[in-house]
Formats: structure tokens, C-alpha cells, sequence
């Protein structure tokens, strides 16, 4: 990526999610999909194209159409494709003024409405890819089956659960597709989520037992660990602990050496240099700023 993308914009939300039996030799229109689409072949044969590209689909092809972009599907005349597939943002696109129900599809180019369609996903996710154990692909989807209606008072708490479930899928979806450099180190989240909650108790271990915990060494550790947060473990864990002090200091009117020690700085001094490099000023000076605002 060139340029930086605001990934706390993504949050990715299933419309609606199905299965889809082709019959032999069945061919689709040219279609456009509002909302981006994943196609798992779940049996049979058929080609998908795209943008001048095809692409022949087996059981375990997993296919995937950034919103907007044409695309149609040619069943084999045999053994006919079926499709597990969901529609998808990866940013909530609220369509309900202009549409009856949410897996819009249009097969009229003139017709698209481009405002409507929805936001690019910013890393490189490839259209085509075969999956293997194909069944536990299969059992992702079918938990957030949906029908092909917007949520209403008597379907929302369901819909939660899709949405939960359909997170879960995405994780694990973008787990598989994405490279190497694009994506972390899967052993980081672990430890990842260990050392929050250390820091959350005020029970922070040495660095030394969190990468001898994953039998790594120290500088191969410290490059994991940037990849996965962008810091090194030290900045990190300052920071984290930086943040929660700012709570303090806009919310309470407990003393700045007491906030200090509190969130396990060793001195207030050590404190108010840290939170001045971060932030540009004092401890003190932030708090009556924010005293002032309110």
C-alpha cells in the first residue's frame, strides 16, 4: 500500500447469506452487486467471469467480487456448481431508502448507482483461490445464513448472532488469502491478548517470558511484534498504559502522582516525560485543558 488506509473504518457487515443450486448449463447476466461477494463452490463445475478474466470453478474454488465489479457465472452442462455465498461490506452501507431487500444486484450498467455501491476492501485480496477441507468452509457459512430481508424488531437479536458469526468467517478468511508481510504473525494475537490483559491487571511479566513463551528469540520477537501492532514492545506497552492514564486525568479527580503509580509508572517524573513525548504536553496541562473544554 502507498498510502495509509484508515483501517478503524472497517467493519464488516453480512447482508445476506446463502446456498444456491445452478441447474445444467444455466448461465447468469452480467451482474454488478452493490455489496462485495465471496462464492464458495460447494460441488459440481463451472466457469466465473470477470473483468476479461475466467476462471474455472471446482468443489473447494472460493471466489471473490469487490462490490461493483461485473462478473457472471456459466454452470457445466453435467455437473452444475453450487454456490455457498455471501454479500457483504466491509463498511455498512445503509441501502433501505432505495432498495426492498439487501442482495442488490444490477445488470443494467447504466442503471448502477455508484453512491450506493459499496467500499473497497484497501489490501489485495485475490478473485480466485482453492481451499482445502472444504467442509469446514462450509460450516462457516451455513452459521450465518440469512434470508433476504433488513433486519426488523423480531429478527435483530438473530441478526447479532449472524454478524458475530460472519466476524469469525472474515477473520479467517483474510487469515487464508493474505500474504505474509500483509498480514501478522498468527502467534501474535495470543500473546497479544495475554499482555493487555497483564497490563489491564497490573500484572506485567519481563518481555523475556512472553517470546520464551513462543521459543523464539528476543530480536525475532521484536520484529513480530512490530509487524503486529507497528511498535516496539516497550512504546507499546508505554502507550497502552499512557492511554488509560488519560482516563484519569479527564474523568477523576485523583492526584497525577497517584494516576502515575496507579497505572504502574515507577516514578511521576517518568510519567509526565512519557506522557509529554506522546502527546506534546504535560500530564497537568492536559488535564486543565480538558477541564476547560468541558
Amino acid at each position: 500500500m502507498n498510502k495509509k488506509m484508515d483501517f478503524a473504518a472497517f467493519h464488516p457487515y453480512v447482508s445476506y447469506a446463502t446456498r444456491y443450486p445452478f441447474s445444467k448449463g444455466q448461465e447468469s447476466l452480467n451482474r454488478h452487486c452493490y455489496s462485495s461477494s465471496l462464492y464458495l463452490i460447494s460441488e459440481g463445475y463451472g466457469l466465473v467471469r470477470t473483468c476479461d478474466r475466467t476462471y474455472p470453478t471446482v468443489p473447494g474454488s472460493l471466489v471473490y467480487i469487490p462490490a461493483g465489479q461485473p462478473h457472471d457465472w456459466i454452470a457445466d452442462s453435467h455437473d452444475p456448481m453450487v454456490h455457498v455465498c455471501c454479500y457483504f461490506d466491509w463498511v455498512h452501507v445503509d441501502r433501505r431508502a432505495y432498495f426492498s431487500h439487501p442482495s442488490v444486484i444490477c445488470y443494467d450498467a447504466t442503471q448502477l448507482v455508484p453512491a450506493l455501491i459499496g467500499p473497497a476492501f484497501p489490501l489485495m485480496i485475490p478473485e480466485h483461490v482453492k481451499v482445502e477441507k472444504l467442509q469446514v468452509w462450509k460450516d462457516f457459512f451455513q452459521k450465518f445464513y440469512t434470508e433476504n430481508q433488513y433486519p426488523n424488531e423480531h429478527t435483530y437479536i438473530r441478526n447479532v448472532k449472524n454478524q458475530s458469526y460472519f466476524l469469525q468467517f472474515i477473520e479467517f478468511f483474510l487469515t487464508f488469502v493474505l500474504k505474509d508481510d500483509q498480514f501478522p504473525d498468527q502467534r501474535m494475537y495470543k500473546l497479544l491478548e495475554r499482555l493487555d490483559q497483564d497490563l489491564v491487571h497490573g500484572h506485567l511479566q519481563p518481555l523475556e517470558s512472553y517470546y520464551k513463551e513462543l521459543r523464539i528469540s528476543r530480536g525475532y520477537f521484536f520484529e513480530l511484534f512490530k509487524n503486529a501492532t507497528g511498535l516496539p514492545p516497550t512504546q507499546y506497552i508505554n502507550r497502552f498504559r499512557i492511554h488509560r492514564t488519560m482516563d484519569d486525568l479527564r474523568n477523576t479527580n485523583i492526584s497525577i502522582t497517584e494516576i502515575a503509580y496507579k497505572h504502574g509508572f515507577s516514578s511521576v517524573h517518568y510519567f509526565s516525560k512519557l506522557f509529554r513525548q506522546l502527546n506534546g504536553q504535560s500530564p497537568r496541562k492536559y488535564r486543565e485543558d480538558r477541564n476547560d473544554f468541558l
